[in-house]
């Protein structure tokens, strides 16, 4: 699939306020700081799709981009460190995981790991989380060009380990780099085939 044109729509504060459900939709999210803005901008091609912010939980509402006039990515609030509030943090789950469970069109989340960093109790609970209401994801290694290929193998053994403790089947991975540009042909294969399913 060639990107041809990516632009931002609608941000919203709650699922009921997001863009009619006519169209394929990818969420992406993942603990602050985990390079999502940088992700988005390679997959899509383009440099400023998303803000790319030095400080953690910069998104703050469901962000919807049409991509192609064919299907919406959104970018949604991250996880974790941003220094934000109890009562925000809370808020903000309860928008994401409302976005997660009634978003009809939703076909796919990818959910974002920083390769860098050893599995986290909050990645690992939100992974099974996903697992438990049956919602389809896709785990993405971001950062990837900073790691040697010993230390990138040994990140994804160690989380394979843990994911063995609790799914029979380990979910489907993907490896990426913004700064190498690697993952991004991988991850719109996948949204490609969906796509076609959605259509179907």
């Amino acid at each position: 699939m060639l990107i041809k044109d990516a632009i931002y729509v609608l941000s919203s504060p709650d699922v009921a306020k997001c863009p009619k459900p006519v169209l394929p939709e990818y969420a992406f999210i993942g603990r602050s700081n985990v390079g999502k803005s940088s992700l988005i901008n390679m997959v899509t091609g383009r440099k400023q799709l998303a803000r790319i912010s030095r400080t953690p939980g910069k998104t703050q509402t469901i962000n919807h981009f049409l991509v192609n006039d064919e299907w919406y990515l959104v970018d949604l609030p991250g996880m974790g460190f941003a220094k934000i509030s109890k009562t925000i943090r809370q808020k903000w789950k309860k928008m994401i995981r409302d976005y997660l469970l009634l978003r009809q069109n939703l076909l796919n989340t990818f959910f974002l790991v920083d390769s860098r960093i050893a599995p986290q109790a909050i990645d690992l609970e939100f992974i099974n989380w996903l697992g438990v209401n049956q919602l389809p994801f896709t785990i993405v290694f971001t950062k990837t060009d900073k790691l040697t290929k010993i230390r990138l193998n040994d990140a994804l053994s160690r989380y394979r380990i843990e994911l063995q403790g609790t799914w029979e089947e380990i979910p489907a991975i993907i490896v990426s780099s913004a700064r190498n540009r690697n993952g991004g042909k991988e991850i719109i294969a996948l949204i490609e085939e969906s796509n076609k399913i959605f259509g179907s």
